[in-house]
């Protein structure tokens, strides 16, 4: 998401702390860890690693003057956490509403004031999924105000639908939302001039001729300069979840994303492209990597497999080093 001239850029992370990395660029192109949003997952049980467990596809959003992030733990609910600042401090995560296979949250404010939260399921904890729910929620963000309305069911054409994003365009509402499976998927967007739908849909990317398989789940940004990008996903084997940023088109009230090749009326990802316009050159950057242990804390690059204990490591045993300590495992781990 952008504000003013300033990029930021969220990701799942899962049951490592701290969490949901807050990265920042000038230009969509080179970024650095600005911060994390959680420093600790608030519940005991992320005291012991929890593989696959924790954050899912968590949204960003500034309103009011405030950075807001919404993120789904598919056991305990949807979360929310906040900060006057993109770097922080954020403040302590909300559950906004405990329950058990709620996922991807992202929250929306209207014109009007009314605030909503539309989310996706997780057929692993409650059987099914493929379904999008909107809800009204508080404006402050703290809790969900009715049962629910399906708005989407993506069984037909769009299995595995999840991790939507929600938008407001010349009074028309989108929905970016990736289908068909993280590895072999493609991205969806939804349309409606009632929030509540009905909603047609388009598949705007796809794999197509290109190497880039399951290209999806991301986020349509506007620059300042008034150009359209996507910025997404691709499950890469031992590589994880790489980050691509492809051009975006309007064109009859509908994205195009990447370049149509065959003319089928979907795009497909990009191999090369220019850089975006701005208002001026930046140089070239990239997330940190290293750490001398110079500095009384761990680098943002660090993250451990659950809570961290100031009692696993040391900065100051011996300066510019990290030294671990092999905790006693509890009986029950």
């Amino acid at each position: 998401m952008r504000v003013g001239t300033d990029y930021y850029l969220i990701a799942s992370s899962f049951n490592q702390t701290p969490g949901i990395p807050v990265l920042h660029s000038y230009d969509l192109v080179n970024w650095r860890i600005l911060t994390h949003a959680v420093s600790r997952l608030p519940a005991p049980i992320y005291d012991l690693p929890q593989p696959g467990k924790g954050v899912w596809a968590p949204s960003i959003r500034y309103h009011a003057g405030e950075f807001w992030i919404c993120w789904g733990d598919p056991d305990l609910g949807i979360f929310m956490v906040k900060a006057s600042s993109a770097a922080g401090p954020w403040g302590t995560p909300v559950l906004v509403k405990a329950a058990s296979g709620w996922i991807d949250p992202c929250p929306f404010w209207d014109g009007d004031g009314q605030a909503y939260l539309i989310h996706a399921w997780a057929k692993s904890r409650v059987g099914f999924n493929s379904i999008l729910t909107l809800h009204r929620m508080s404006a402050d963000g703290r809790q969900i105000l009715d049962e629910g309305v399906t708005i989407f069911d993506g069984h037909a054409d769009h299995p595995t639908i999840e991790g939507p994003k929600m938008y407001k365009r010349d009074g028309t509402y989108y929905i970016f939302a990736p289908a068909g499976g993280v590895r072999n998927g493609w991205q969806t967007v939804l349309r409606s001039k009632n929030i509540y739908g009905p909603y047609a849909d388009r598949v705007v990317l796809e794999q197509g001729t290109t190497n880039v398989n399951g290209p999806h789940q991301g986020a349509w940004v506007t620059t300042a300069a008034g150009e359209d990008w996507f910025i997404h996903f691709q499950d890469k084997d031992a590589y994880g979840r790489i980050v691509h940023l492809q051009p975006l088109q309007w064109s009859g009230g509908w994205p195009m994303i990447g370049i149509d090749r065959d003319s089928n009326g979907v795009g497909e990802p990009v191999a090369n492209f220019r850089y975006p316009k701005t208002d001026q050159s930046y140089s070239k950057i990239m997330p940190q990597t290293t750490d001398d242990f110079e500095a009384p804390v761990l680098q943002p690059q660090w993250q451990w497999r659950a809570n961290g204990q100031t009692s696993w490591y040391a900065l100051d045993a011996r300066p510019g080093h990290l030294r671990l300590y092999c905790p006693t495992p509890p009986q029950n781990f």
